[in-house]
């Protein structure tokens, strides 16, 4: 890098930095921190346990929001006020010093700009991710099973806790359906740019003419929705059907009707669950998993009525991501348009870049 390229890099990240602040309004989160000290001074705050939780929570929230901007700002500010001095007295060695580092004042500001993206209401959540594979038998549930896995390696690279809700093994090979919650910090926040029909064109492993083949799988990604939060559901509204679970767990899965399947009637949208031998905690999860879904139809709606789209295309109409594995490697992703040939790195669970693409193409 010589000076040229690290002053188009200043201007570059000045320009995402001001438009970063419009967004961000640190005066404005700095102001709603002083209230919120100011409340929690007075004693009858405290006797709303509930309230005060939340509100402790928006303040943790707030606080690294404004700590991860400033640390930002003062950092582009720090290297356009050197790179000016070192210029104007040619100095070499600081000079030198800046190029090195401009990788890291670029990442500083690049998580900058994925942390201001995952700040709506349940970003922070829990993602409970369902895949279910389409029309293709045997070769589109090898391809679910594909996703599972890749999905399940993302959180152990992220060190996020996974808990299997229903998971229910293909004849041949793969899945026929999966549901999981993935446990950490914005989980919901990266994942829910998942939503849709993931698309696989490969040489199947399972034709003997080794033809070309192509695959459909959907994947559904709801936030872990508190309790409190107010999504009604009334019992004519849904079917309830138990059945024997499936895999392992012994003898038990043969003789006892302990998975739980709940039908909403009036959206359709099916939850099951079988992760537990007890049909009363198995209902209970899949209640849950009920209201996540509901919450994120209802958002999901809400949307495509700003967006002016027809409310038959809400859901599984349309195709996110293409993964070619022959006769050619790319992954290229429908809303961002980015295209990435590392296909055996992404398949392993390395969608970062995958994911905040998407995430700053929608801000766009």
């Amino acid at each position: 890098m010589d000076a040229y390229e690290y002053s188009e890099m200043l201007k570059s990240l000045s320009t995402k930095m001001d438009n970063i602040t419009h967004i961000v309004k640190p005066q404005i989160l700095q102001d709603r921190l002083n209230e919120i000290e100011n409340m929690q001074q007075d004693a009858d705050f405290w006797n709303d346990s509930d309230n005060a939780a939340k509100v402790a929570q928006e303040k943790t929230r707030t606080e690294r929001m404004l700590e991860k901007y400033n640390k930002a700002n003062n950092a582009l500010k720090d290297g356009v006020e050197y790179f000016e001095l070192a210029k104007a007295e040619k100095d070499e060695d600081t000079l030198e010093m800046l190029y090195e580092d401009a990788p890291n004042l670029e990442n500083i500001i690049h998580a900058l700009e994925i942390e201001m993206m995952l700040s709506g209401p349940h970003d922070s959540a829990n993602a409970i991710v369902t895949i279910h594979p389409g029309a293709g038998g045997t070769e589109s549930q090898d391809w679910a099973s594909m996703l599972y896995r890749m999905y399940l390696r993302w959180a152990e690279r992220h060190d996020f806790k996974v808990e299997e809700l229903d998971y229910q093994a293909g004849d041949e090979a793969g899945i026929k359906d999966a549901t999981f919650i993935i446990k950490g910090e914005n989980a919901y926040g990266y994942l829910k740019v998942e939503n849709g029909i993931h698309r696989l064109v490969r040489i199947s492993p399972f034709d003997s003419n080794a033809k070309r083949h192509t695959s459909f799988t959907s994947v559904m990604v709801s936030p872990e929705i508190e309790d409190d939060v107010d999504i009604v559901i009334e019992d004519k509204d849904i079917r309830i059907d138990t059945y024997r679970a499936s895999g392992a767990g012994g003898q038990h899965v043969n003789k006892t009707e302990s998975a739980i399947r709940i039908t909403h009637i009036p959206t359709n949208i099916v939850v099951q669950c079988q992760n537990d031998r007890s049909q009363h905690k198995n209902k209970a999860s899949a209640m849950k998993m009920l209201k996540s879904r509901l919450y994120e139809y209802e958002m999901a709606k809400k949307q495509a009525e700003i967006d002016g789209i027809e409310k038959s295309e809400i859901g599984w109409g349309h195709q996110i991501r293409s993964y070619v594995l022959a006769p050619y490697q790319q992954v290229k992703d429908s809303r961002s348009n980015q295209a990435f040939s590392n296909v055996d790195a992404i398949l392993d669970g390395d969608i970062d870049a995958l994911l905040e693409g998407v995430l700053i193409a929608q801000a766009k």
